[in-house]
């Protein structure tokens, strides 16, 4: 349901997102109507996914212009009106799980998504004298998108089929719902009950709420003098790579009939 048909007030602008002339069209329209700006969430995203080797400039470029670049030219306009109210703000940017783990075929909307999170921890510390909190969000939901993966198929298609919601394996421990279920914590997170939250990246999807850790070092040797490559290499299997990382979104896994 549209937000003017539940009797809320609403605007439109119609821009390709990523130049700063659609931004500032953006913030001016939601000014114009309703006399300032508290919030912003980034949502706006396509996909060309390509292997390495097949992909084009332009799948690449693309990808992260709306991405990238579209979160970077909303969020700046954004913040500019923020700063000059004076009265704090939110901003609210969707990334994926693609750019926490990576992502087969997906190597530009990955680093996009990477990037996005990675802007939010900077501009959390540069926006939050001025009270204006910055968040990433990980959401994992039923999608256009999501609906291609095999094992996701025909359980998102029963249930539109039959109106049941999703099976709690999916809901739980896979983390996939509904559009919906997102929706709650985009709410918090403009509310004024999550002003002490900043510079995170909050997951969320179907039944499960979670907050992804922040990258740190894992292991660390240290070597008098510096490392050379053979010393790297001498130390490496029983050093700092002996439990290296995995990478990838795990395939789900449906429970056994």
């Amino acid at each position: 349901a549209s937000i003017t048909s539940r009797g809320g007030t609403a605007t439109g602008v119609a821009a390709a997102v990523g130049d700063g002339e659609a931004a500032q069209r953006l913030v001016d329209a939601a000014v114009e109507e309703f006399g300032r700006l508290d919030v912003l969430v980034t949502n706006a995203g396509i996909l060309r996914d390509r292997v390495l080797w097949k992909m084009t400039d332009e799948d690449f470029d693309d990808v992260v212009r709306v991405h990238l670049r579209g979160t970077f030219t909303c969020a700046r306009a954004a913040a500019v009106r923020m700063r000059e109210q004076g009265t704090g703000g939110r901003l609210v940017l969707i990334s994926s799980p693609a750019g926490q783990r990576g992502n087969f075929g997906q190597g530009n909307y990955a680093a996009a998504k990477a990037g996005i999170v990675a802007m939010a921890r900077t501009w959390a510390m540069e926006l939050g004298r001025a009270g204006i909190t910055v968040n990433a969000v990980v959401p994992v939901a039923a999608t256009e998108m999501t609906r291609t993966i095999p094992a996701f198929a025909p359980v998102i298609e029963e249930s539109e089929r039959t109106g049941e919601p999703l099976p709690d394996w999916l809901r739980k421990d896979e983390g996939l719902g509904t559009v919906e279920d997102v929706a709650g914590l985009i709410t918090f997170l403009a509310s004024d009950a999550s002003d002490g939250v900043t510079g995170q990246a909050i997951g969320i999807g179907g039944d499960r709420l979670a907050l992804w850790a922040h990258p740190k070092e894992k292991a660390v040797a240290f070597a008098d003098g510096g490392w050379s490559g053979d010393a790297i290499a001498a130390a490496w299997p029983d050093g700092v790579g002996a439990a290296p990382e995995t990478y990838g979104i795990p395939a789900p896994q449906a429970p056994e009939a």
